[in-house]
């Protein structure tokens, strides 16, 4: 039971919806200065938000070298698939400028890698 409540918990946050549902729109891992381009949230803010989102067991995290990447945990379990979709069902409208931001950060990368930071430099 106790996982089932950390899981609502940490869907209890705007900002953790937001996440969920640009990750799930992707469908590819993000570095976490494409999530805070796309949801225009600092990264401090970001990172609280995502370890929530990681002691859930909703996200997990790869880290290459100084960047982190952040995908969705996509457990076989039906419960978090049902959570995943219940996110999708949201109407699009109040995710629409988050997306639009995402697609747009998204075209900046060069073979499916980032070359772009969050302050704007290439990635060295």
């Amino acid at each position: 039971m106790e996982t089932y409540l950390n899981i609502f918990k940490s869907l209890s946050d705007g900002t953790r919806i937001r996440i969920l549902r640009i990750l799930l729109e992707a469908g590819i891992e993000l570095c976490v200065c494409e999530i805070m381009d796309s949801l225009r949230v600092k990264q401090y803010n970001i990172s609280s938000h995502i370890k929530e989102l990681r002691l859930a067991g909703l996200v997990k995290e790869r880290k290459d070298g100084r960047f982190v990447f952040y995908c969705l945990n996509k457990q076989k379990e039906r419960f978090v698939k049902n959570i995943f979709s219940a996110v999708m069902s949201i109407p699009e409208v109040p995710f629409k400028s988050d997306i639009e931001r995402l697609r747009k950060r998204l075209s900046l990368r060069v073979g499916c890698k980032v070359v772009v930071t969050k302050d704007g430099r290439k990635k060295p």
